[in-house]
C-alpha cells in the first residue's frame, strides 16, 4: 500500500465543489483583479492583498479538484447550468414570488404599475399565462445549454480537434479576464442588433410572426420574459450573441462563466419592470428600452444595451446618451464631482459665498434710495 498516493475526492466531495463552484467562480476572480499591484495600491488597503492571495489559492485548489477529478465537458456543462440557475433562474422565481406574495407592494416599485405583475388583469390573473411563461423560459436556458453541449461534443468527439472554450488547470490573468470580457460585450451587442433586427423584426423574415406572436404578446416585461420566446426565435435572439463571442476569442472556461453571470444578471434586471434597480446608472437606461421594445412593437430597440441602436439611429424614445444625462442628474453625479473637487483643493465655478455678500451690499442700496 502506497501512503504517499494522493487520495481521489469522494463523491459528496464533488457534489460540494460543484455546486460551491459558481459562487467561487464570480468571487474570487474579481478578488484577483483587485490584487493586481497597481490596484492594491489604489483601491484596497496593503493587508488586504494577503487574504485575495489565500482566497485565490483556495479557489486555484478548487479549480484544479474540479478539472482533474472531471471531464471537461462535465465541468463546463454544470458550471453553465449553476450560473443560469443561482443569476437568472433563482432570481426570476424570486421576483415572481415576490409580485405574487405582495402585490400591493410590488405595484409601487413596478415602473407600469399594476399592468407589469404577472399574475395582473392584463396576464390573465392568477390563471393567465405567467405559469407558461415561466416553464418556456426555463426550457429555453436549458436549450441554451443543449446547444452549447452540441457544439463542444461537434469539436472534440466528431471533428475531433480542441474544444470551442479553454479549459485547463492554469487561471486566466486578471487583465485577460478584463479584455475578454469587454470585447465579448461589446461583439453581443453588435450580433444582437443584426439578429434581432433583421432576423425578428424584419418583414420578409419567417421568424418575425413567432416573436412577435411569443415574446411581443406580453403585455409589459418581468424576469421571465428575457427568455420567453418561440425556441427558434429564442435560438436566434440569446443563443448566438450570447455564445459566439466566447467561441470566437476562445475564452477560459472561467471567463466565460463570469460573462454569461453578467448577461444572466442583465437579463434578470433589465426584464423585471422594477423601476428601483442597483447601478440604475446602467440598468436603468437598459431596462427603459426594452420596455420601450417590447411594449413598443419592436419599432427600435434592438440591441442589448442601446449602444447600435443610437449609432443605427433607431432608438425609441430617449436612447443611451439621454438615459446616462437623466441618470446622472438623478443622481447628482454633478454635485458628487464637485464635492470631491472641493477635497483636493479645487475652486467650483460658483460658490455661495459669493452670493452672500452682494446681498447685504444691494440691501445697503435699497436702504439709501429710500
Amino acid at each position: 500500500m502506497n501512503l504517499f498516493q494522493s487520495a481521489q475526492p469522494s463523491l459528496l466531495d464533488r457534489l460540494r465543489l460543484t455546486i460551491r463552484y459558481p459562487y467561487d467562480v464570480i468571487r474570487n476572480p474579481l478578488d484577483a483583479l483587485l490584487s493586481v499591484p497597481a490596484l492594491s495600491f489604489l483601491l484596497v488597503p496593503t493587508f488586504s492583498s494577503y487574504s485575495t492571495s489565500l482566497n485565490l489559492l483556495f479557489f486555484y485548489v478548487t479549480w484544479s479538484t474540479l478539472i482533474l477529478s472531471n471531464s471537461p465537458l462535465k465541468v463546463e456543462v454544470l458550471g453553465t447550468l449553476g450560473i443560469r440557475l443561482l443569476f437568472y433562474l433563482v432570481p426570476a422565481f424570486a421576483f415572481l414570488a415576490f409580485d405574487a406574495a405582495v402585490p400591493k407592494l410590488a405595484v409601487k416599485i413596478k415602473e407600469h404599475g399594476e399592468t407589469a405583475l404577472p399574475m395582473g388583469e392584463e396576464h390573465g390573473g392568477v390563471g393567465g399565462r405567467w405559469w407558461k411563461v415561466a416553464l418556456v423560459s426555463t426550457a429555453n436556458v436549458l436549450l441554451g445549454v443543449a446547444m452549447q453541449t452540441s457544439v463542444e461534443l461537434a469539436f472534440t468527439k466528431i471533428l475531433h480537434i480542441r474544444s470551442a472554450l479553454k479549459i485547463s488547470t492554469s487561471l486566466p490573468l486578471p487583465w485577460s479576464i478584463a479584455v475578454d470580457l469587454i470585447r465579448g460585450l461589446f461583439l453581443r451587442e453588435i450580433l444582437s442588433y443584426f439578429l434581432h433586427r433583421y432576423l425578428l423584426h424584419h418583414p420578409d423574415s419567417p421568424l418575425t410572426e413567432y416573436h412577435m406572436r411569443w415574446q411581443h404578446a406580453i403585455a409589459a416585461p418581468y424576469s421571465f420574459v428575457a427568455n420567453y420566446d418561440h425556441p427558434l426565435a429564442y435560438a436566434v435572439r440569446v443563443f448566438p450573441p450570447t455564445y459566439l463571442p466566447a467561441l470566437l476569442f476562445r475564452f477560459h472556461l472561467l471567463t466565460y462563466h463570469m460573462y454569461l453571470a453578467i448577461v444572466s444578471l442583465e437579463e434578470t434586471f433589465a426584464y423585471s419592470g422594477y423601476d428601483v434597480l442597483p447601478s440604475g446608472l446602467i440598468l436603468g437606461g437598459i431596462a427603459r428600452r426594452q420596455e420601450r421594445h417590447l411594449m413598443g412593437e419592436g419599432k427600435g430597440n434592438y440591441s442589448c444595451l442601446g449602444v447600435c441602436d443610437f449609432v443605427a439611429g433607431t432608438s425609441l424614445g430617449e436612447d443611451v446618451v439621454d438615459d446616462v444625462r437623466e441618470e446622472a442628474e438623478n443622481h447628482n453625479v454633478q454635485n458628487k464631482v464637485q464635492g470631491r473637487a472641493k477635497k483636493v483643493g479645487r475652486k467650483p465655478k460658483k460658490e455661495e459665498p459669493i452670493l452672500r455678500r452682494e446681498k447685504p451690499e444691494m440691501h445697503l442700496i435699497y436702504s439709501e434710495l429710500g
